[in-house]
């Protein structure tokens, strides 16, 4: 089975203007999402990391992997990651998001939620290693899930936006500074989802 990847930039679809969010969203970024799917659950090394939640340390609800290049070591909820290498699919998926976004990414990461039940809770992507403004860029493959994104002290600036398999979500300029994001959990959904964060950490 062939992975080809379009050379011709996604088609963007207009989203709420939010001041101090930098937003853009192709809904088909991505050609046949389910054998990309498969193929991102079989070649990843999916663990289970442990992070800090209310000042103890507990299993994170996904399976997650850290990948990038050598030097792109993150700190997230205090635990130090160390990157897996890029494998096949991962480096093809980062050279395509990185020309549609004009924007470079030395590491990802790689989520599987395995149902409804995992989910991401509230947070910014504003570690210092990312920068002032980071360019966050999210594909999305597997089951459809609900992106909530909410401004840090108006919740009446918010986006609810269900993320297709194949999709392309980027957030720019300050969103990390003024906004947070989750992904609920839902009884609705049973299917599993991957999603690859790309972004670049600065070499410490």
């Amino acid at each position: 089975m062939t992975f080809e990847l379009p050379l011709a930039a996604p088609a963007w679809q207009p989203l709420p203007d939010l001041p101090g969010a930098t937003l853009r969203y192709a809904p088909r970024a991505i050609a046949d999402p389910d054998a990309w799917f498969a193929r991102l659950r079989d070649e990843i090394a999916w663990e289970r990391h442990r992070i800090r939640l209310y000042g103890r340390e507990v299993d994170s609800p996904r399976l997650s992997s850290w990948v990038g290049d050598a030097d792109a070591v993150y700190t997230y909820s205090r635990t130090r990651f160390v990157p897996h290498p890029w494998t096949p699919a991962l480096g093809a998926l980062r050279d395509a998001v990185s020309r549609w976004c004009g924007a470079p990414f030395n590491s990802v990461l790689c989520n599987l939620y395995r149902s409804g039940a995992d989910s991401m809770g509230w947070h910014s992507d504003a570690e210092p290693e990312l920068g002032p403004e980071p360019v966050i860029a999210s594909l999305s493959f597997g089951a459809v899930r609900r992106f909530r994104l909410r401004h840090k002290r108006d919740a009446s600036l918010s986006l609810d936006l269900p993320l297709a398999p194949g999709s392309l979500f980027v957030m720019a300029g300050t969103t990390q500074t003024h906004y947070r994001h989750d992904l609920p959990k839902t009884a609705r959904v049973a299917a599993p989802r991957v999603n690859l964060t790309f972004r670049a950490i600065a070499a410490s």
